[in-house]
């Protein structure tokens, strides 16, 4: 991914979140974040996508990301996790989703940027890509026929 940083986060103090997050929105990259959650022993990694960045990524990935098990698994972790009021750092809000693990972080009520897995993120990027290099804009693919026709048959080369 462009560019990869990697930042450690401990239980949110000190503003760490709202600096991580506007680290995300003026890179205009994707940040790699572990977090060492208070009262965890494992970290949880994931990548801060900014929503600009997500949204071009979705727009060009032909299908979405194949959740590993079925759906009765995600309903199942679904109905585990309880309801909880969005967790707000500085001037920005939370919101975790029940199901498909994704964070919505947003600022004065607007979707800034997404915590998603990092395997997710990798997915979505390179999807995108190979569909995004092989598509020609109408115009470049009529210039493209037009140069291709003007072009001397192989036997005659």
């Amino acid at each position: 991914m462009g560019i990869q940083i990697d930042v450690v986060v401990a239980y949110p103090i000190n503003d760490e979140m709202e600096r991580v997050l506007g680290l995300a929105e003026a890179v205009g990259e994707p940040v790699t974040v572990t977090f060492m959650w208070e009262g965890r022993e494992e970290a949880e990694r994931a990548v801060l996508v900014p929503a600009a960045m997500l949204a071009l990524w979705e727009h060009w990935a032909p299908t979405a990301y194949p959740r590993s098990g079925a759906e009765e698994e995600n309903r199942a972790v679904a109905e585990e996790l309880e309801l909880a009021h969005p967790a707000e750092f500085g001037p920005f809000t939370l919101f975790r989703r029940r199901v498909g693990g994704r964070t919505a972080v947003a600022r004065q009520g607007v979707v800034v940027a997404e915590l998603l897995d990092p395997s997710e993120a990798h997915w979505l990027q390179e999807k995108s890509r190979h569909v995004r290099q092989g598509f020609m804009d109408p115009k470049q693919k009529a210039a493209f026929e037009e140069f291709l026709a003007r072009q001397a048959p192989l036997d005659e080369q």
